[in-house]
């Protein structure tokens, strides 16, 4: 174990943000911490296998890879992602005999990281202090029951975080629907969940359109809402091909980012010792919450510019063939004031107009966005009216153009494709029934919100966590703690330690599993897994090292398993075959889920096989066969005098929940996670000075909600707007603040207030 290793000391400095992204500091910079954490001979076998055919898919973001593979296909923050899960540091029994949870709920989430990975099962009994080792049988028997003893399958609850492979995901949905319930939230809830909903209700299908290579050849490509230098490092590298082809590039964002300022390729000698590639060429400096009133601004000026010359500026052959509601769209649209619009957005009239004449000159246009967009209360009418502004030039379906949204977690696409998900259609579950001869059960579960409410109000009783780290994914983190410890029984299949596993209920379990990048056999053979990309690319994973203990087994085991456990032969499902061979499991998603036809034929083939979208051959799955023109009312966020609009935000340093350092360099930010970003220009409207100590209290129709001592950063944030890292600012997230239909939490929207420090700092627990 490794114990020794102490919390970075929060001493913040604070330099200019930067200009450029990567360049050979990010190369520095992932080797020195993938050297700190394992030995030069496991990072060069890392490094030199990750993302490549019949490698390591990177276990971080989901970006797609290039046919023309390099042989080092990886970012910065993969390269510390990959290595951060193939560390030599380990947690033993040892370790759990010396620290108490209650010790362990103290420490933050960078120092229960790098303690390493865990190494055998552990379990915390009713009124115990700490956890102790369990075996494999007694475990899986406790939870299996445990779930048996539940007056209805729907007080349990299935957790699932995009680390999972499909083929496990496939066997949990299964496991969950042949137990009885379709309680199956998972990390989408919290993210893409928008994305989903809104492009369902346009397009009929909730996943992006288009492919890399329409990123390398589109006209005009719009970034909102997101943040590819930190997120999705390899996407700037598409970006650069787009610039380098003529195609120009608009970033909407409340924040400047240096990745969309200027890239330098690591990998290029431009990028080395040359200035790189300037990616965004308008950096539109939007209002906090403004991205749809900007495009029904610009679909409100494409309407004029049709009205102005008939016939060449909408394409009315793709609008007549494939949508509907053209008409009561535009004539809402018209309607919607420019004085409402500006005020939403903040920006001048001349830098609307500016977009407009660039879309007017492209052929081609792809939007793509994040949770800047998906993570606010009126994410799923953003997404249907920037579908709409698409859908006005026949951007849907062609060479260079569609909908892209970029999820920032590996295969959180492929779970949902595999079923995990509270509302999967009545096709899938028919299709799944058929296949293993039981009725699912048709009802919806709960998603992650509904889910957390239930187990507070002790509606659900048990909780598996599969990969993820749920306690401090979720918002509303006090409430969400508590409900966790009101369970019965909280399990979490993991690599390594996080907070989810110091927030117990009255038994817990920590099942160690595989990592991605470790080998798995079954009986003498060895096994390998498949992932979905955001851009719909199924391929093969494949680990490439010892397992971090004899005693880990892999997701597909500990659930088939868990299964035979409880179920036995009620319903008659072979979960042992499946267990044994993960092409058995595949064998059974190419007859459930439509696309994956042959599948371990196809997946087989170099570099996998893409799904296709329906969307590009003209066919729309929405209840009427056609593309929906949506008229979205009107909607801007209300801050109240004296306050802030809130966005959380990732730090460069972080992947999902966990930082590796306390450090944002890109944005200048050093030594320190407790910091709010505010404009100068509303620090001095508000009385505050940059560097002062403050708490941030957010307003809710219930309570208050307060997160204390943090550091004022005078920063250009748009006006209006602060920004602050999560998970320490997920408790200002109230559980109620979800946007409409999708229910995803609205972390990039929480009114909030500054007040001066109530509390020392240092006063609060490291944890935050």
């Amino acid at each position: 174990m490794s114990s020794s290793i102490e919390d970075p000391i929060d001493d913040l400095s604070v330099t200019p943000p930067k200009k450029w992204a990567t360049g050979v500091p990010a190369v520095t910079h992932a080797l020195e911490y993938s050297l700190s954490q394992t030995s030069p001979r496991r990072t060069m076998l890392t490094l030199l296998n990750i993302n490549q055919i019949d490698g390591i898919d990177c276990p971080g973001c989901a970006w797609p890879e290039d046919k023309k593979r390099h042989f080092n296909e990886y970012c910065e923050n993969g390269a510390k992602h990959i290595n951060d899960e193939a560390t030599s540091r380990r947690v033993t029994r040892d370790f759990f005999k010396q620290y108490s949870i209650a010790e362990l709920d103290s420490k933050s989430d960078y120092w229960l990281n790098q303690q390493g990975r865990l190494t055998e099962p552990m379990i915390k009994r009713p009124g115990a202090t700490h956890y102790e080792p369990v075996s494999w049988d007694e475990a899986l028997s406790l939870l299996a029951r445990e779930l048996r003893a539940l007056a209805s399958p729907d007080e349990a609850m299935f957790y699932v975080s995009g680390r999972l492979n499909n083929e496990a995901a496939f066997l949990l949905q299964l496991f969950a629907r042949a137990y009885g319930t379709n309680n199956l939230p998972d990390c989408s809830n919290m993210c893409h969940e928008s994305t989903g909903w809104g492009l369902g209700q346009s397009l009929g299908i909730g996943k992006g359109s288009v492919s890399l290579d329409d990123i390398h050849h589109s006209d005009l490509i719009f970034l909102v809402g997101q943040n590819p230098g930190t997120n999705h490092p390899r996407m700037l590298a598409a970006l650069e091909e787009t610039k380098r082809n003529g195609g120009s590039v608009v970033a909407v964002n409340t924040l400047p980012e240096a990745g969309l300022i200027r890239f330098k390729h690591p990998q290029k000698a431009r990028g080395v010792i040359g200035n790189g590639t300037a990616i965004a060429d308008q950096f539109v400096h939007i209002r906090a919450g403004g991205d749809m009133a900007l495009f029904q601004g610009l679909n409100k000026l494409l309407l004029d510019a049709e009205d102005a010359a008939p016939g060449t500026v909408l394409d009315h052959a793709w609008i007549k063939k494939n949508s509907i509601n053209f008409q009561e769209f535009a004539e809402h649209v018209r309607k919607i004031s420019w004085d409402d619009i500006l005020t939403a957005t903040g920006l001048t009239m001349a830098e609307i107009e500016e977009i407009h004449r660039r879309v007017m000159k492209s052929k081609s246009a792809i939007v793509c966005w994040a949770m800047g967009v998906t993570q606010q209360k009126h994410g799923v009418a953003t997404i249907r009216e920037i579908t709409n502004f698409l859908m006005l030039r026949g951007n849907i379906g062609k060479p260079g153009a569609g909908v892209c949204p970029v999820r920032g977690h590996s295969n959180v696409q492929g779970d949902r494709t595999m079923g995990v998900w509270e509302q999967m259609s009545d096709e899938f579950l028919d299709a799944l029934g058929r296949e293993f001869r039981f009725e699912p059960p048709r009802h919806h579960g709960y998603d992650a919100v509904q889910g957390i409410k239930a187990m507070y109000e002790g509606k659900a009783k048990v909780f598996l966590g599969v990969a993820g780290n749920f306690v401090r994914a979720t918002p509303d983190s006090e409430y969400t703690e508590q409900a966790m410890r009101t369970c019965r029984l909280t399990a979490h299949i993991s690599t390594k330690l996080n907070r989810s596993h110091t927030v117990c209920g009255e038994y817990a379990l920590i099942l160690p599993t595989l990592g991605r990048s470790d080998r798995d056999y079954q009986n003498g053979v060895e096994q390998w897994i498949t992932v979905e990309d955001s851009m719909s690319d199924v391929h093969r994973s494949h680990g490439k090292l010892p397992p971090a203990s004899k005693h880990l087994l892999s997701e597909v085991s500990i659930i088939a398993r868990l299964a035979r456990k409880t179920l036995g032969d009620q319903p008659d499902i072979a979960w042992e075959e499946m267990e044994a061979n993960n092409d058995t499991i595949r064998d059974h998603i190419s007859r459930v889920v439509p696309g994956f036809e042959n599948f371990n034929e196809r997946v087989r083939q170099p570099g996998g096989f893409n799904l296709g979208s329906p969307v590009n051959r003209d066919v729309f799955p929405t209840p009427s066969g056609k593309a929906v023109f949506w008229s979205n009312d009107f909607y801007a966020p209300h801050v109240p005098d004296g306050h802030l609009l809130l966005q959380t935000t990732r730090s460069h340093d972080q992947w999902n929940t966990i930082w590796y350092a306390p450090n944002d360099r890109y944005r200048g930010i050093h030594n320190a996670r407790r910091v709010v970003m505010v404009n100068p220009a509303d620090l001095k409207e508000l009385g505050f000075e940059d560097g002062d100590m403050v708490d941030l209290v957010s307003i809710w129709h219930d309570k208050e909600r307060r997160a204390e001592n943090f550091k004022v950063v005078s920063y250009p944030a748009s006006r209006g707007s602060a920004a602050a890292y999560y998970p320490e600012t997920n408790v200002l997230v109230p559980l109620d603040s979800t946007a409409d239909i999708s229910n995803c939490p609205t972390s990039k929207g929480v009114v909030i207030r500054l007040e001066p420090a109530r509390v020392p700092a240092g006063a609060t627990s490291a944890a935050g």
